[in-house]
């Protein structure tokens, strides 16, 4: 029974660690980039690029909600003249789920010249998003689009990359699940504040495709 109580002693003390450095990095990767998340209206820097993060497709080929208010933004954006290119970043890993397709297609339609969209089809995480910018896309300075419980994460990676890298909110709604999808983003928080200190490769990397030149390099 005491070797049970011990156990049980050790497992809590565990877990009130790992719950406090949990919180203590939330905090500290909020605190450092909250400076760098610009109201839309506010932007007078010229960028790089906008760097929309893409999240899901419906089935029906459609932007979900948050992916359709993340484009609205970055369409604002560029023809607001923040900058004269935009990347759309996401998952293209398989032939029967593309996100940055449904990207380019609504910036299309928006009528953002062909040349200036740049697709990352190997956008698989906010990690990989940002890493790809960097050694593919050669940015330097980019504007970041998502919704805001995502932006400190992304602005984290991003300095910790050596990028440039200020954020704008897309919260045109509330969305269903935010709870669970915050819950989520604490622990990813921590995850990315860890893999930041290792900064492994990405899935892919390939031949640079620098953002000034013409975003119909990267069609598929």
């Amino acid at each position: 029974m005491n070797k049970l109580k011990k156990f049980a002693a050790v497992l809590l003390s565990i877990l009130l660690a790992a719950g406090l450095f949990s919180l203590a990095v939330n905090l500290y990767v909020k605190n450092v980039t909250a400076d760098k998340i610009r109201m839309s209206d506010d932007i007078s820097e010229k960028y790089d690029c906008i760097l929309v993060l893409g999240c899901g497709v419906l089935p029906d080929g459609k932007p979900s909600n948050m992916l359709h208010d993340r484009l609205k933004r970055g369409v604002e954006l560029y023809k607001s003249g923040a900058a004269g290119k935009i990347i759309m970043s996401g998952d293209h890993g398989r032939k029967e789920y593309d996100e940055v397709n449904v990207m380019r297609e609504f910036a299309l339609n928006a009528g953002i010249p062909p040349e200036d969209i740049f697709m990352d089809h190997a956008g698989f995480s906010t990690y990989e998003s940002m890493y790809r910018a960097r050694d593919i896309f050669e940015v330097k300075k980019m504007l970041v689009v998502t919704q805001r419980y995502h932006l400190f994460r992304a602005l984290y990676i991003a300095g910790k990359l050596g990028i440039d890298a200020d954020g704008t909110a897309s919260d045109y709604h509330k969305y269903y699940g935010q709870k669970i999808r915050d819950l989520r983003e604490f622990i990813a928080i921590v995850k990315d504040f860890l893999v930041c200190m290792i900064q492994p490769e990405p899935t892919y990397l390939g031949d640079t495709i620098p953002v000034g030149g013409n975003g119909t390099a990267t069609l598929d």
